[in-house]
């Protein structure tokens, strides 16, 4: 199985618009930052996981193929705002977007042109398909389960897939959906800065919760400018914990 980070960066990117600081105005690479997303190649499926303003940049160097389905983990801008870019890949055949059902709803409220019997020629071949925390389903025979994590106050949905976790904008998260993350080998997980936020961890935070969960590796992303330089971030990091780039591959 392999995952490829897409994005790794917050809701206003990195560089952020405007801002000169040290982290901003970097010539390291590791520095630039797309929104969050992720792409996940199973032995059979091909999974994207958010799909936010970046989609369309951060495809393009890539391979076209098929995606088989796209998992939302909420319906904030920075994580859905590409879904009208999915259109070219309505080649392959109609794409299943699973989502909770009150992000079903806003998604029919806010896109109802993608979303009705009768669609005009050229609208994204897309469906919603609505799932629920705990219960596990499957595109093609990859094994997913959504599970409920708070982003503040809101509740929206982590992923395990196979022997992988994937949480993104996450502040805490209940019992049970730790033990179903439990040892998974590489856990993905958002950390936004290293001062306290109120709707997302920090640095500190997404240190404690690789070690409960008892990742193999953790890759954290989900990064704001304020997280600091990566090279000197990364030094300061215990060894199975390493922040993520934008077009990082990480193989399971």
């Amino acid at each position: 199985m392999k995952i490829k980070i897409l994005g790794s960066g917050t809701s206003t990117g990195v560089p952020e618009i405007g801002c000169g600081c040290p982290v901003c105005t970097s010539t390291d690479y590791k520095d630039k930052r797309l929104r969050t997303s992720a792409l996940i190649e199973t032995d059979d499926s091909r999974i994207l996981i958010d799909c936010g303003p970046d989609f369309r940049q951060q495809v393009m160097p890539l391979v076209f193929d098929r995606l088989d389905g796209v998992l939302i983990t909420h319906d904030h801008y920075d994580h859905v705002s590409g879904l009208d870019d999915l259109r070219p890949f309505s080649r392959f055949g109609e794409i299943p977007i699973y989502v909770q059902s009150d992000v079903a709803n806003h998604l029919r409220a806010k896109m109802p042109y993608c979303f009705v019997d009768n669609s005009y020629p050229g609208a994204p071949k897309i469906f919603l398909n609505e799932v629920s925390v705990n219960i596990p389903f499957f595109i093609n025979q990859t094994k997913i389960t959504p599970i409920r994590v708070f982003h503040g106050n809101l509740p929206i949905l982590g992923y395990r897939i196979n022997n992988i976790g994937y949480i993104t904008d996450m502040k805490d998260m209940p019992d049970e959906a730790y033990q179903i993350l439990k040892g998974v080998d590489v856990l993905i997980l958002n950390a936004l800065r290293v001062l306290e936020h109120p709707t997302h961890q920090n640095l500190e935070d997404a240190i404690e919760v690789s070690k409960k969960i008892g990742a193999r590796k953790t890759y954290l992303i989900h990064m704001s400018h304020h997280i600091g330089l990566h090279q000197e971030v990364q030094q300061l990091l215990p060894e199975d914990i390493i922040l993520a780039w934008d077009g990082l591959t990480i193989e399971v």
